[in-house]
């Protein structure tokens, strides 16, 4: 008996974004997991596992194999949506990777991109934020959690016009902010008090260097100080 896929927290959010009943391509599949989960609960008719390494695409088909899927998950080589023809899926989703590749990634990809969008970006959430809302995408749903120590942020974006939203939420999310997200707001008072300390080592230097750095950080400040003003409403 083929036993049950079991995901990780940060994976499990990702899949439970998923809208059922959509055909799903996996950007950098890695492993397969979410493929092979969601096919298993019946969540998805079927799967596109992409990944532009053949290492990890080799692992996601052993996987796929071992959980007799082969019929309803395809392994296919590619950089980004480079082989993925336009209408082959309803819902992409991509994870375990920085913004700034991310948001590369659906640059490249933008003529062909399906209806919905999963994303968990691991760094400068901003710049995919700012790809939806230039490229006609609403969010329709953010989650962010902790696991191993380590703040992931996971978004839902579906095609289609919503309300435009300011640098604070495009930096820490519109949803999560109107939401009141504790670990958010565990995230932001964190990040202001590694701030304030490295401000206080930087107060004892006058080096050019120093000074922009502080000017960085006071900005900074300012968009962390807005956001936890959500939090006071």
């Amino acid at each position: 008996m083929v036993k049950s896929m079991e995901l990780s927290k940060r994976l499990q959010t990702i899949a439970d974004m998923v809208s059922e009943g959509n055909r799903l391509v996996d950007i950098g599949t890695d492993h397969g997991y979410i493929p092979i989960y969601l096919i298993q609960k019946n969540r998805i008719p079927s799967a596109l596992a992409m990944d532009v390494g053949k290492g990890p695409l080799e692992r996601a088909k052993a996987h796929i194999q071992a959980y007799c899927l082969e019929e309803k998950a395809v392994c296919r080589l590619s950089d980004g949506f480079e082989n993925y023809q336009d209408g082959e899926a309803d819902t992409a989703v991509i994870a375990g990777m920085g913004g700034d590749l991310m948001e590369k990634i659906l640059s490249g990809g933008r003529e062909k991109l399906p209806k919905e969008l999963i994303l968990q970006p691991q760094s400068e959430w901003f710049k995919v934020r700012r790809f939806l809302k230039e490229n006609g995408y609403i969010i329709v749903r953010e989650e962010m959690l902790i696991e191993d120590g380590k703040y992931y942020v996971a978004m839902k974006a579906k095609k289609g016009e919503g309300a435009s939203f300011g640098a604070v939420e495009e930096a820490y999310g519109p949803y999560l902010l109107k939401e009141k997200n504790p670990v958010l707001k565990e995230y932001l008072n964190g990040t202001i008090a590694s701030y304030e300390k490295i401000m206080e080592q930087l107060e004892k230097v006058e080096t050019p260097s120093a000074k922009k750095r502080k000017l960085e950080i006071q900005a900074q400040f300012v968009q962390l100080k807005g956001a936890l003003a959500y939090y006071e409403r």
